[in-house]
């Protein structure tokens, strides 16, 4: 998996970094305690929500496990209508896919719609080296491309700014890009979103390559699926004669009506809304000119880790994710050290347990993504399709230390060797090795009992991160052993 922030630190290096930034704390606590309390009570206007909650994670499994069908299924439903669909094992391929198809239109320049999957891989940059510019048309993810920044957040790439530095940005940067800022630019959200308005407007008009993601894509149709709030991504889907648009193989559904269920828990669960205020949806192409619609449509289908992902049979519900960032929102974790401390385009707790499995735990970031948590079970608690995150993250953190994902060379299976986690491995060996041996254990125990008031109330080194906010629980004065044979001599004492 590509998208990796370049020279990324280790989790709680990045996020000892971000929890000393007072502006960002302030922002991300203002917008995610605004979103978690709108999205409470827009899920709450419904009896049957913990209904529609099983049957998006019933319908997400169903399709999990029939994927090779589908996927064929999907496949020829878009060649029947007029779509040309391109298969993508990695990144690399998928770049060099959406390039060539871009340079065989003559274009140099592309609009986007806000699409993870495109992050993920590092289609920008991979088009830019090729001499094609991509314009972001999202607004958030506008700001964060004016800024030459970061995404934070799933749903609101721009999380981590606020109106004033939004507008600073626009005053600097919009020339460069194509139509300037007004002048004398204020930050009232009105006159930021029209400047942006009449800055796309010309983009707008003039491309004739539009990229995409999409949220679902249904195998019995064909069809594909945006959804959105601002409606730059219906005109990306509409005015552009060539439409390229890169998912997840993991987005599909079998059929039209399991639409149903997520066009119900995606947007209450993402933007508080009982409905998204703009639905696309697309099946090939149109004959006319004059028709809304691409004339010329290519589907590029990402794996990129997903297969490998979908053998872990704990780690492959992190594929259900629709990518609502509700688990985000109510995260401590993530409201106090942002998005970018997660190293990737997938940040908070669903980032947390789908990085590590796409990217491996080979990296000190990704390593370190599994213990970025209270694994207090907020995430799940809010989940749409019932990802038990808490368990994925655990399960995760045992992969770590015994060595990471299982490698293959040749006609052996071997564990990578893990990083950072010698202290642990030694002090479980150690463990069971005296639980293997009571004479052993029974001796030490005693020794640690005549020795108890020299032993410190915290740890030392690396462990003073752990106790520095707890003592360490009290050596008893004996054994639970001698205490025994002490208070029930004659009773059959223990062995």
């Amino acid at each position: 998996m590509s998208g990796m922030f370049v020279g990324m630190p280790a989790f709680p290096k990045a996020a000892h970094d971000a929890v000393n930034n007072r502006t960002l704390r302030g922002n991300l606590r203002h917008a995610t305690h605004t979103i978690r309390a709108k999205r409470a009570k827009a899920v709450a206007e419904l009896s049957d929500w913990a209904e529609l909650r099983e049957a998006g994670r019933a319908v997400k499994d169903h399709t999990l496990r029939h994927l090779d069908r589908y996927l064929v299924q999907l496949e020829e439903a878009v060649t029947a209508a007029g779509g040309t669909v391109h298969w993508a094992a990695d990144a690399g391929e998928a770049n060099r896919i959406v390039a060539e198809l871009v340079r065989a239109t003559g274009e140099s320049e592309v609009v986007k719609v806000k699409s993870m999957a495109t992050q993920e891989i590092g289609l920008n940059e991979a088009l830019e080296a090729e001499g094609i510019r991509a314009y972001e048309t999202d607004l958030a993810e506008l700001i964060v491309q004016l800024g030459r920044d970061r995404p934070s957040h799933i749903l609101v790439p721009a999380i981590h700014r606020n109106r004033g530095e939004i507008r600073d940005i626009f005053r600097k940067e919009m020339s460069e890009w194509g139509r300037p800022a007004p002048e004398g630019l204020t930050d009232t959200p009105a006159e930021l979103a029209e400047a942006a308005r009449l800055h796309l407007r010309e983009k707008f008009l003039r491309a004739k390559v539009g990229i995409s993601g999409a949220n679902f894509m249904v195998a019995e149709t064909g069809t594909l699926v945006v959804v959105e709030s601002e409606g730059n991504g219906r005109m990306c889907l509409t005015l552009p004669e060539t439409l390229i648009s890169v998912v997840g193989i993991e987005k599909i559904v079998p059929t039209w009506r399991d639409l149903e269920v997520f066009l119900q828990t995606l947007p209450r669960s993402s933007t508080a809304e009982r409905m998204n205020p703009y639905t696309s949806m697309w099946t090939g192409t149109t004959d006319s000119e004059t028709a809304d619609g691409p004339q010329t449509f290519h589907l590029v289908l990402l794996d990129n880790g997903r297969t490998d992902t979908l053998a872990d049979q704990v780690g492959r519900q992190a594929l259900r994710c629709i990518r609502c960032s509700a688990c985000l929102n109510v995260c401590p974790v993530y409201e106090r050290a942002g998005g970018h401390a997660y190293g990737s385009v997938y940040p908070g707790p669903i980032g947390a347990i789908l990085s590590p499995q796409l990217r491996g735990t080979a990296s000190e970031i990704d390593a370190s993504l599994p213990y970025a948590s209270s694994l207090c079970g907020a995430c799940y608690e809010v989940c749409p399709v019932a990802i038990d995150i808490p368990e994925v993250l655990v399960h995760l953190r045992e992969r770590v230390v015994e060595g990471g994902p299982a490698v293959r060379e040749g006609n052996r299976v071997l564990l990578k060797p893990a990083k950072g986690h010698a202290a642990e491995r030694a002090a479980m060996r150690a463990a069971r090795w005296a639980f293997a041996h009571p004479g052993a254990l029974r001796a030490g125990q005693r020794i640690a009992s005549r020795t108890r008031r020299f032993h410190p109330r915290t740890l030392p080194g690396p462990g003073r991160a752990w106790s520095g906010s707890r003592d360490l629980p009290p050596v008893p004065a004996e054994p639970f052993r001698d205490w025994w044979q002490r208070t029930h001599s004659g009773k059959g004492g223990a062995k």
